[in-house]
């Protein structure tokens, strides 16, 4: 961190606003040994997801990117390493993969959540990889069809209003049971659609009253429906109101108890872990220094932002340093919130 100060015009503050102005900052040339280190290499990225979802999407961009920002420019490959959500990638960089800053990964953006709820699945411990950088947040949204009685929040409160999710385990799944039993809402969930895709449909056919998706995918792909008011925009699964909805609620806010929201926003957490990469414990801190380095002015590049632009996706990036306290923050979550958010969530 220290060469990182000398390093750049400014210091950095722990503010997300200079977060976001450090990605674009002046960064000083790499040193003549790290360069020797990775020129020849190749650099590995384990996909933890199934090819075709923005996981993906943003694990082939960064390594479309990455490797012209190393010292040594090294060849940057991505692999696909689906499985157990994503655990199997995420286990396999914590124990097996190269400490030597040659493998990164992207995986699931609950990986502190599911340490603090006891996943079973869950070999590794969050705070011990090297957080890199995130790419974006994540922002969804839970909309009604405009022919459903349920409107707004507080109608959602008053009716039961179906909502197709992907099933068990799943934030679609997680949240509306979480917003039942904190909120007072009426969730009726109905599960085994395969994506946002899929409970769209649904709920367009009348199959559900409700369905959720990223905001972006909603503005981008759907975006006559917003134009036309075919949909009722409830509420934001993020931990507060943001920005690009400011009338419209965050799940964080709709506890009717202060311990029912702070459980809401601490399931929220992942919104804002959002598409993270992250390197193995144990590499040596200049590496990690120089890959933060690297990703950071990775983002800021802008030929992955036309890229990014092109795309009509998203771009929202913090760099490594932000996310590592913020997963130490996750990790450290009373003990009481966590078990009533367990008994809620495995209340089937």
């Amino acid at each position: 961190m220290r060469r990182i100060r000398e390093c750049v015009s400014a210091p950095m503050a722990q503010t997300r606003a200079v977060a976001l102005a450090f990605v674009a900052g002046f960064v000083c040339a790499a040193p003549a040994f790290a360069q020797e280190f990775y020129r020849g290499k190749t650099v590995n990225i384990f996909i933890g997801f199934a090819a075709g979802g923005s996981y993906d999407y943003y694990g082939h961009l960064l390594a479309r990117h990455l490797g012209r920002h190393l010292p040594g420019n090294p060849n940057v490959v991505a692999n696909s390493m689906p499985g157990a959500g994503s655990l199997r990638a995420a286990n396999h960089l914590f124990a097996v993969a190269p400490k030597d800053g040659t493998a990164l990964a992207i995986v699931t953006q609950t990986l502190p959540l599911e340490e603090v709820l006891g996943n079973p699945g869950v070999k590794y411990r969050s705070s011990e990889f090297n957080w890199i950088g995130r790419a974006t947040n994540v922002v969804d949204i839970v909309m009604t069809w405009h022919t459903s009685k349920t409107r707004n929040v507080e109608d959602l409160r008053h009716i039961e209003t179906p909502i197709a999710t992907t099933g068990g385990g799943s934030p679609t799944d997680g949240f509306p049971r979480l917003l039942n039993a904190l909120g007072g809402t009426k969730f009726r969930m109905v599960s085994g659609y395969q994506g946002s895709a899929a409970g769209m449909l649904a709920m367009e056919r009348g199959e559900t009253d409700a369905s959720s998706t990223s905001w972006g995918t909603l503005q981008f792909n759907k975006g006559e429906w917003l134009r036309d008011k075919r949909v009722n925009l409830l509420l934001f699964y993020m931990g507060e109101r943001i920005a690009q909805g400011p009338d419209v609620p965050a799940a964080g806010e709709l506890g009717l108890t202060e311990e029912g929201r702070q459980i809401l926003k601490l399931y929220a957490s992942g919104a804002d872990v959002g598409r993270s990469f992250i390197a193995p414990p144990g590499v040596p801190a200049e590496r990690v220094a120089e890959l933060r380095r690297a990703f950071d002015r990775t983002m800021a590049d802008p030929a992955l932002r036309d890229e990014v632009k092109k795309a009509n996706t998203d771009l929202a990036p913090l760099p490594g340093e932000v996310m590592q306290t913020m997963v130490e923050d996750i990790l450290r979550s009373p003990s009481a919130l966590v078990d009533r958010m367990k008994n809620i969530l495995s209340n089937k």
